[in-house]
């Protein structure tokens, strides 16, 4: 039996190990909690951080900012540090690009005004011309006319004008044994000039001996312009010294050039000693061609 007057020792003694076991457990339990939610406050704050460290939030307040000395705290912290090299490398790119295209855009700013200084120029033209020999044995001036007068020996003016051989002119025209160039610029000049003598029983002696005579032959290729003289470009020559036995004598002069010339410029062929002249097709001829 029990004894009156309250519960037993036992019953007392348990009642208190219970009651201890659910504090310690609710104890345990918000402890947990506790330090769980410590612990997601912490990685939250520290996954922000991260990100922000390598996705360069407010990178562009950092760059504008560089220059200016910051906190200890904030120099010690090492994802500024990145930022802050990061920053640097960025601000040096961005200007070592400014500097290239001002660079580009100044090169086409002195192309462009250089090209508007130039005088305007049309579509340039294929200019070329070759000019052989007529079938006539002599086609040179056979006369002194104005050019030899002024020592410059006897123009060529019997050329073979039409397509015929190989003969042609292409975007030049013919005049007067002249080539007239039709646009400014380079060309290369060239002529051959083909002398031959041959002795003819019918000759006059004194003709004859005349031509067997050492004597200078000379090939000049001149241009005419707006000055009233013709302006020399070339010449060759050669004494002849042939033997008063031989019944016949051949020898050729050949020379080219490269010269500017300018639109309705003229140039031309003249030759000394006419009457020796062969104007063979394939041994006497003149041309021109336009080289830029």
């Amino acid at each position: 039996m029990l004894p009156a007057g309250g519960p037993s020792p036992a019953h007392t003694c348990g009642a208190v190990l219970v009651a201890a076991v659910l504090l310690q457990s609710v104890c345990v339990a918000v402890t947990y909690i506790y330090f769980t939610n410590e612990l997601k406050q912490l990685w939250d704050t520290y996954s922000r951080s991260g990100t922000a460290c390598l996705t360069g939030e407010e990178l562009g307040d950092l760059i504008q900012n560089l220059d200016v000395v910051e906190s200890k705290d904030r120099v010690a912290d090492p994802c500024w540090q990145v930022k802050w090299h990061l920053g640097k490398l960025i601000k040096k790119m961005m200007s070592r690009i400014l500097q290239e295209n001002m660079s580009a855009i100044n090169g086409d700013r002195t192309q462009a005004l250089s090209r508007r200084d130039e005088p305007p120029q049309g579509p340039t033209l294929r200019i070329a011309a070759h000019q052989t020999g007529s079938s006539k044995r002599s086609s040179a001036s056979p006369h002194i006319d104005y050019l030899s007068y002024r020592g410059i020996g006897h123009k060529i003016h019997s050329w073979e004008s039409s397509r015929r051989g190989h003969s042609f002119l292409y975007n030049v025209e013919l005049w007067n044994g002249e080539l007239v160039v039709p646009q400014t610029g380079f060309y290369y000049i060239y002529s051959q000039t083909y002398f031959r003598f041959r002795e003819n029983e019918d000759e006059d002696s004194g003709l004859l001996e005349r031509i067997k005579n050492p004597k200078q032959l000379v090939q000049y290729i001149y241009k005419l312009t707006n000055y009233p003289d013709p302006i020399l470009l070339m010449k060759s020559a050669r004494t002849s010294c042939w033997s008063k036995k031989a019944e016949y004598g051949l020898y050729s002069i050949y020379q080219g050039g490269v010269f500017q010339l300018k639109r309705e410029d003229r140039i031309f062929v003249s030759v000394s000693n006419s009457d020796i002249v062969d104007m063979d097709k394939e041994a006497s001829f003149f041309g021109a061609f336009m080289i830029s």
